[in-house]
C-alpha cells in the first residue's frame, strides 16, 4: 500500500469515528439508546449510561 493511499484511509476512517460520536452524542441528547453487538449479542447503551442486552423499544 503506498503512503499516499494509507493517508487516504486513515483520513476516510477519522471522518467516519466523528460521524458515529456525533451520531451517538445526538442520540443521548434525544434519550434514544445506542446499539452495540459485541460477541454476537446485542447490546444497549441507555442514555443514562447503562448497557442492557434487554431490547428497550
Amino acid at each position: 500500500m503506498t503512503n499516499k493511499l494509507y493517508e487516504f484511509f486513515l483520513e476516510m476512517l477519522k471522518i467516519g469515528n466523528r460521524a458515529v460520536q456525533k451520531a451517538q452524542e445526538n442520540n443521548r441528547k434525544k434519550g434514544i439508546p445506542n446499539v452495540y453487538a459485541k460477541n454476537n449479542k446485542v447490546i444497549f447503551e441507555l442514555p443514562n449510561g447503562k448497557t442492557t442486552t434487554v431490547n428497550p423499544f
